[in-house]
C-alpha cells in the first residue's frame, strides 16, 4: 500500500510543479508588460518607422473637409444634437478655434486636431489592461475589445483626443450603406480615437510588397483620409524617422511647433505656424 501511495503521489507532484512553473511564467509576463508598454522613454530608438503628420496652418482654410472625411472613413458614430449638447459627440478629427483681438480687429484660426500619437503618451501609461499601446511604427493604437471603459486614458490625454462611447453606435438609415468594411465599429462602453488610418497604411504596404518594392514617401504623403480630402493640401503624412521624407523636412522648419511641447509628450503631429510668425 505504501508503494502504491508513493507511486501515485509522483504524478501529482509533477502536476503541482508544472502548475507553479506556469503560474510563475504568467506572473512574470504580467509584471514585464507595463515596463514594455508604459516606459517613460521616448520610443524613437525602437521604431522601424515613425509615422507622423504635418499641418500647415498657413494653408488651412478651416473648411473642415478633414473632419467630414475622417468621420466617413473610420465609421465614427453619429451622436445627434442632444448627445453632442451633453458633450458626448465623437470627433477623431476636430477643429480648435483660436481667436485673437476683438471686433473689428479680430483674427480667427481654425486648427485641425487629430490624436497627436505621442511618443511619450500619457494615455498608454495609465491604461490598466494594455488596451492602448504604441506599436512598432509609433502609432498609439487601441484594442477596442480589450478596453474596459475606465476612461483613465481620456482623463490623462492633455489634448482631449479620446472619446467614450456612451451608447451603442448608430447611423441614420440613409448612411448605413456607406460604412467602411475595413474599419470595425466600436461597441458601447469603450474609448476610441484617431488611428492615423492604419488600415490604409497596411493596404499601401501590401500593395508595395506585391510590386516588389519598399513603401515610398509618395505612397503615404496624403494617405490618411483627412490628408486626402484637404483641398489646400495643408495636411501631409509620412515617416518622421526618415530625414529625406517631406514631413521630416517640414518638421525642421523654423515655423514648426507642437502642441503643449513643455509636457514632454513628444507629439508626432507637427504644426507650421502662420506666415505672420515667420519672424
Amino acid at each position: 500500500m505504501n508503494d502504491l501511495r508513493e507511486g501515485s503521489s509522483k504524478p501529482a507532484e509533477t502536476h503541482r510543479r508544472s502548475f507553479f512553473t506556469t503560474l510563475a511564467a504568467a506572473l512574470a509576463g504580467i509584471f514585464l508588460l507595463p515596463r514594455r508598454l508604459f516606459s517613460s522613454e521616448p520610443a524613437r530608438e525602437r521604431l522601424r518607422r515613425k509615422w507622423g503628420m504635418v499641418i500647415d496652418l498657413d494653408k488651412c482654410t478651416g473648411c473642415q473637409a478633414c473632419v467630414v472625411a475622417c468621420r466617413a472613413e473610420n465609421n465614427v458614430p453619429v451622436a445627434g444634437p442632444a448627445q453632442t449638447q451633453n458633450d458626448r459627440g465623437i470627433f477623431w478629427m476636430d477643429m480648435l478655434e483660436v481667436s485673437e483681438g476683438s471686433y473689428p480687429d479680430l483674427q480667427r484660426q481654425l486648427t485641425p486636431i487629430p490624436c497627436n500619437h505621442c511618443e511619450n503618451a500619457p494615455c498608454v501609461k495609465v491604461c490598466p489592461v494594455g488596451a492602448t499601446f504604441i506599436n512598432e511604427e509609433g502609432i498609439v493604437a487601441q484594442v477596442w475589445a480589450r478596453c474596459i471603459g475606465c476612461r483613465y486614458c481620456t482623463t490623462a490625454c492633455p489634448y482631449s483626443r479620446r472619446y467614450f462611447n456612451w451608447q451603442a453606435p448608430s447611423w441614420p438609415e440613409t448612411m448605413k450603406n456607406q460604412l467602411n468594411p475595413d474599419v470595425a465599429t466600436r461597441p458601447k462602453g469603450v474609448v476610441e480615437k484617431c488611428t492615423f488610418c492604419h488600415h490604409r497604411i497596411r493596404r499601401a504596404r501590401e500593395k508595395a510588397r506585391a510590386e516588389g518594392r519598399e513603401l515610398a514617401d509618395a505612397d503615404v504623403r496624403t494617405l490618411p483620409a483627412c490628408a486626402q480630402a484637404c483641398p489646400a493640401e495643408a495636411i501631409l503624412f509620412g515617416d518622421l524617422g526618415s530625414p529625406e521624407s517631406e514631413v521630416s523636412r517640414l518638421a525642421r522648419s523654423p515655423r514648426a511647433m507642437r502642441l503643449l511641447e513643455d509636457l514632454g509628450t513628444h507629439p508626432k503631429v507637427v504644426y507650421l505656424r502662420e506666415a505672420k510668425w515667420k519672424e
